[in-house]
């Protein structure tokens, strides 16, 4: 009987936990027994939501936590999170991203505010560091969904370009044919002289998957070493992580808009409440945060509604974090968004 009445339990409790597992797969997409031990099949099988927005809520996810576990670094954190490298340095100053104390809850900041104002296609926000791809909805027809990917970018001496682009090409295991001054670099810097890496060659940067643009000396494409996503180490291409682009890339159909924009601060709403998240000028395009935060609250028409204390707060710590800043209190209270966060 004990064993019997062992055995229902425990079918009791699967049940249950599938049951509430299916509703934080809604809520937050966080397993509710935390996550698993970081490995490559763990990145493999990583949830990444799509949001569903609307006109008017231009913030999406919520900040969460993870405690740091023996062995782990803020690089695994962020990949298993879908985080780059800068966003998780960012949200946790102070914190050593490579040996982290173990136990510590660290801040996983998976909440942004949407760039402006482009909402189809992909919109790659350059000091950010950060892919949006937005598109129409499933057969109900309501809102625009978008799916959102951290990138490695250029270097400062290769940056990543501002424009407009269209996607002309896909490919599966694409041949890097090296161009002459980047080999010209590979031969002071390691003395490989080769002229281009095969697809499928683990040490092709091409990865797996290459979205060809229709300005040739850039793509979109995944990567050979994952950690650079979130830095500034590409000859000016954008690169994501190995599962996302193998994510991303059936999705995006030839022809796809593309825009690589400049916003280091961004404005949006989220139930009436108005946000500001700054992010550091990584290629001094910008005079100041507090100037890009005057043109983009000019551009949404929003600069009355905002409460200058809290604004110089999201500004001076340029964290990544959407930050509140509007004067509206009674929102504010009513959404339970009164702090600064």
């Amino acid at each position: 009987m004990k064993q019997r009445s062992r055995a229902g339990g425990l079918a009791l409790a699967a049940a249950l936990a599938s049951l509430l597992a299916g509703c934080a797969a809604v809520r937050s997409r966080v397993p509710l027994l935390g996550p698993p031990a970081f490995t490559e099949d763990a990145f493999a099988w990583k949830v990444v939501p799509t949001y569903r927005i609307s006109a008017d809520e231009t913030v999406i996810g919520g900040v969460r936590s993870h405690r740091v576990r023996d062995g782990e670094t803020l690089l695994d954190v962020a990949r298993y999170y879908d985080l780059g490298y800068n966003e998780i340095v960012e949200a946790n100053p102070g914190v050593d991203p490579f040996v982290p104390p173990v136990g510590v809850d660290v801040v996983v900041p998976t909440e942004w505010v949407l760039p402006c104002c482009t909402r189809a296609g992909i919109v790659v926000n350059i000091p950010e560091m950060r892919l949006y791809y937005f598109r129409r909805p499933g057969k109900d027809g309501k809102g625009t969904l978008v799916d959102t990917y951290p990138v490695g970018l250029g270097r400062d001496d290769r940056r990543t370009p501002r424009g407009t682009f269209t996607v002309v090409t896909k490919t599966v295991n694409p041949r890097w044919n090296i161009p002459e001054s980047i080999r010209q670099e590979h031969i002071r810097e390691r003395g490989d002289d080769r002229r281009f890496i095969a697809g499928g060659d683990p040490e092709n940067p091409l990865g797996n998957y290459r979205l060809q643009l229709t300005r040739r000396l850039y793509s979109i494409h995944g990567t050979d070493t994952p950690w650079g996503v979130g830095m500034q180490v590409t000859h000016g291409c954008v690169r994501l992580y190995p599962e996302d682009i193998e994510r991303l890339f059936p999705q995006v159909p030839v022809g796809t808009p593309v825009e690589f924009t400049y916003q280091p601060v961004k404005v949006g709403t989220r139930r009436g409440v108005l946000y500001v998240e700054a992010h550091r000028d990584i290629y001094r395009y910008t005079g100041s945060l507090a100037s890009a935060a005057r043109v983009a609250l000019a551009r949404q028409s929003v600069d009355g509604r905002v409460d200058r204390r809290l604004l110089r707060t999201a500004l001076d710590s340029a964290a990544g974090l959407p930050v509140r800043v509007s004067t509206d209190d009674v929102v504010a209270r009513r959404q339970g968004t009164s702090s600064t966060r």
